[in-house]
């Protein structure tokens, strides 16, 4: 089901070409799609589910995802679905890229990216990404509306 997505696909969100995507951008992206809810979790981390099952999500720090050069935790890991293990593997082979994943989430189809490294890609790339991620868990009639309603499907 994954397709290129312009941001300005969104309904009732500005396309901001070319602009690095910001952490604020992900409320505004993600609660633009179909059915979402947000759910607070227990550190009052927010979590962006379709029909209760989450899609991007602010992970609580945890022991896998830690700095190399200082073994902290971080504190800002951001979590998000994809479509495959291929989809996963194109965002995280290039070390030099901001997503990655830890062996904790291995053969979970999610990558990860750190808020203090979102303004490495693009508002559109974000975008693309929330619109992916809400695909892999949206229902299949549900998200072929939604593809079919952007000309996609």
């Amino acid at each position: 089901m994954t397709a290129p997505k312009p941001a300005s696909s969104l309904h009732g969100v500005a396309a901001k070409r070319d602009q690095p995507a910001r952490v604020e951008d992900i409320a505004e992206l993600a609660s633009a799609m179909p059915g979402v809810a947000v759910e607070i979790g227990p550190a009052g981390n927010a979590i962006y589910q379709v029909r209760k099952k989450s899609f991007v999500f602010f992970r609580t720090p945890r022991p896998d995802a830690v700095d190399p050069d200082t073994g902290e935790r971080y504190t800002d890991v951001i979590v998000f679905w994809v479509e495959s293990e291929k989809d996963k593997l194109a965002l995280v082979q290039d070390e030099s890229s901001p997503y990655f994943t830890t062996p904790h989430f291995n053969g979970h189809r999610s990558v990860l990216l750190r808020a203090s490294r979102i303004g490495e890609i693009s508002r559109d790339e974000l975008a693309e990404l929330i619109q992916d991620a809400w695909l892999a868990r949206a229902p299949v009639r549900l998200a072929r509306t939604w593809l079919a309603d952007h000309g996609l499907g």
